[in-house]
C-alpha cells in the first residue's frame, strides 16, 4: 500500500481516537443519517413516474383494467375513488392500445356511436328514444370536458312533432353537474352551460335549461335567466350601481362623506307579449277605388202634396223630378306592425337610491341629486327616485373602530416583536451551546496533546543523546525552532553550540511536545536506514 494511504489512514484512525464516546455515538450517528438518505433519494430516483392511463371509470371498466394490469405485471395506482387509474409512464400508451384491443372501456356515455348499433329491424319508437340518448351523451361529453367539471349528465325533453303549430311545445333540458373537489362554478361557466345545450337541440331557448350541481344548488332554473335567479339579479344590478355611484362620491365629497344605498324591485314572471300596430300612409295613392254615379230627368207634373199634421195631406207646389247621386269607394292602404316580445324574469321593474351625505360638505345638493340620477340611470317614467339628504354623521363607530384597529396592530406589532425576540434568545442559546461545545472540545484537545506520556518524550530525550554520541548532529546556529521541523544541516562534530541547540529542542518539546516526538521518531527510522 502507498506511504500516502498508509499515512492518511494513520492520521485518521489517530483522529478517531482522540473522539470522546458522546463524540464518537454522534459521528456514528451522522453516518447513519447520511446512509440513509442516500439510500431513500436513490429509491425516490429509480421510482418509476405514474400517469394516468384511464379517468373516470365506471366500476366495472375499473375492474376489468385493473385485471389485466395484474396479467401483465404492470404495477399501478388508484386515484379519485377508484374512477382513475395511473401506470407507470412508460406503460401508458401500450397498455392504451391493449386495452381498446380488449373493448375496454366498453361503458360510455354513448354519444352518437350508439347510432351505429342500430339495424334495420328497429321501430320508428327505438330510433327516437335512441336519437335522443345519442344527443345526451354528446351534449354530456362536452360538458365534462370544461375546467372545474368532473362529470355531467343531460336528460332531454323533446316534444313529438304536431302539425298543429298551436300546439307545438317547446323542448326543455335539465343538466347535472359534479364539479372537482374545492371547485365552484362561476356565472359566466352555467351561461356557457346553458347556451351550449341550448344551441345544440332545434327549437331550444336559453330558458329552457336547467342546471343542477351535486349539492342540489340549482344554477339555472327553467324560465329563469340563465345567470342565475331574479334575487341573484337584483343583488348583482344594486351592487354594481352602489359602487358606481359609491366611488362618484368619494371624489366629491371624499371618503367617508357619503353613504349609498339602492334597492331595486326585478320582476320575477316571465311572460310573452304581441302587439299589433296599424297605421295609415300619409300622401301615397290608394290601392283601388270605384266610383258609381246615377242621374235621373223627370218629365214634371203636379205634386201630390207632403203630409202635413195628423197626416192630412197639404198642398206641397211642383217639381219636375229630376236628381243625381254619386257614391266613390276607395281601399287605402295601411301599415301593419306585429311585435312579439318575451320578457324574461329578472326585468328591473323600478328602483330608488337613497344618499345621506355629512353636513360637513359644502357641495350642493340640487347639483348631487342630479349626478346621482345620472350616474344611476334613473327614469322617473318607470318610477325610479332618488333621495339626497345632508346629515350629520355619527363618528362614534368609526372612532371606536378606529381604535380597535390601532389596538389590533399593536397587539400584533408585539406579537411579532415577541416572535422575534424568543427567535433570537433561541438563537442565541444555540451559538452559545455551539461556542461552548468548541471550547470544550478545543480544551480536551489540548489536554490530550499536553498529556503526551512523558516517558515516551524523556525516551527520545535518551535516544538523541545516544544518537549525537554515535554521530553528533549539529543544527546551524541560524535555525529557529520554527525550522526544526524542515531543515536539517549536516553532520558536523560536537562544539560548544550542542548545549545550546539541546535547549532550543527542549523548548520545542514543551511548547509542542506531539510534534517533538513525531520529529524524533523520523529522525531515528533515517538513523536505522542508514
Amino acid at each position: 500500500m502507498p506511504r500516502q494511504v498508509t499515512s492518511a489512514l494513520a492520521r485518521f484512525t489517530a483522529g478517531l481516537r482522540e473522539f470522546t464516546v458522546a463524540q464518537r455515538t454522534i459521528a456514528l450517528l451522522a453516518v447513519a443519517v447520511l446512509v440513509l438518505g442516500v439510500a431513500g433519494l436513490g429509491i425516490w430516483l429509480s421510482r418509476p413516474s405514474y400517469a394516468p392511463l384511464f379517468t373516470g371509470l365506471q366500476a366495472a371498466d375499473a375492474n376489468a383494467v385493473v385485471e389485466q394490469l395484474q396479467s401483465d405485471a404492470i404495477p399501478y395506482q388508484l386515484s379519485d375513488g377508484g374512477s382513475s387509474i395511473l401506470v407507470p409512464q412508460d406503460d401508458v400508451y401500450a397498455q392504451r392500445l391493449k386495452a381498446a384491443a380488449a373493448g375496454l372501456p366498453s361503458a360510455s356515455n354513448g354519444g352518437y356511436s350508439l347510432l351505429d348499433k342500430m339495424g334495420v329491424t328497429t321501430s320508428e319508437f327505438q330510433q327516437s328514444v335512441t336519437y335522443k340518448r345519442a344527443l345526451e351523451g354528446e351534449l354530456a361529453s362536452t360538458i365534462s370536458a370544461l375546467s372545474g367539471v368532473k362529470t355531467a349528465s343531460v336528460r332531454l325533453a323533446i316534444p313529438q312533432e304536431t302539425v298543429f303549430a298551436a300546439e307545438k311545445q317547446a323542448p326543455t333540458a335539465s343538466v347535472f353537474i359534479e364539479t372537482t373537489r374545492g371547485v365552484t362554478l362561476g356565472a359566466d361557466q352555467v351561461q356557457a352551460i346553458v347556451h351550449l345545450t341550448s344551441a345544440s337541440i332545434e327549437g331550444m331557448t336559453s330558458t329552457d335549461v336547467a342546471v343542477i350541481d351535486s349539492s342540489g344548488t340549482v344554477l339555472s332554473a327553467v324560465g329563469g335567466s340563465p345567470t342565475g335567479g331574479a334575487g341573484k339579479l337584483a343583488s348583482d344590478y344594486e351592487t354594481r350601481v352602489r359602487d358606481s355611484v359609491q366611488a362618484m362620491l368619494d371624489k366629491v365629497v371624499g371618503p367617508g362623506n357619503a353613504t349609498v344605498v339602492v334597492a331595486a324591485d326585478v320582476s320575477t314572471e316571465s311572460a310573452e307579449r304581441t302587439a299589433e300596430t296599424f297605421t295609415a300612409p300619409e300622401a301615397i295613392a290608394s290601392l283601388n277605388e270605384s266610383r258609381a254615379t246615377e242621374s235621373y230627368t223627370g218629365t214634371g207634373g203636379t205634386g201630390a202634396g207632403v203630409l202635413g199634421p195628423d197626416n192630412i195631406a197639404v198642398p206641397g207646389g211642383t217639381g219636375d223630378g229630376t236628381f243625381n247621386s254619386e257614391s266613390v269607394t276607395r281601399n287605402n292602404a295601411i301599415d301593419k306592425v306585429t311585435e312579439t316580445r318575451t320578457i324574461p324574469a329578472g326585468t328591473l321593474s323600478r328602483q330608488s337610491v337613497s344618499v345621506a351625505v355629512s353636513d360637513a360638505s359644502t357641495v350642493n345638493i340640487r347639483n348631487l341629486r342630479a349626478l346621482v340620477s345620472a350616474a344611476a340611470g334613473i327614469d322617473v317614467d318607470r318610477g325610479d327616485t332618488v333621495t339626497v339628504e345632508a346629515m350629520t354623521f355619527d363618528a362614534s363607530g368609526a372612532a371606536a373602530a378606529q381604535q380597535a384597529l390601532n389596538d389590533a396592530k399593536e397587539v400584533a406589532a408585539g406579537e411579532q416583536l415577541t416572535s422575534l425576540v424568543r427567535t433570537g434568545i433561541i438563537a442565541l442559546a444555540a451559538l452559545l451551546l455551539v461556542v461552548l461545545a468548541a471550547v470544550l472540545v478545543s480544551r480536551s484537545r489540548r489536554a490530550r496533546r499536553e498529556a503526551v506520556d512523558e516517558a515516551e518524550l524523556e525516551a527520545a530525550r535518551e535516544a538523541l543523546e545516544a544518537a549525537q554520541q554515535q554521530q553528533p548532529l549539529i543544527l546551524s546556529a541560524q535555525t529557529t525552532p520554527m525550522e526544526l521541523e524542515t531543515e536539517v544541516l549536516p553532520v558536523m562534530p560536537i562544539t560548544p553550540d550542542a548545549d545550546r541547540t539541546r535547549s532550543e529542542i527542549e523548548m520545542l518539546a514543551e511548547r509542542d511536545p506531539q510534534k517533538t516526538a513525531e520529529y524524533l521518531r523520523a529522525l531515528m527510522d533515517d538513523r536505522q536506514s542508514v
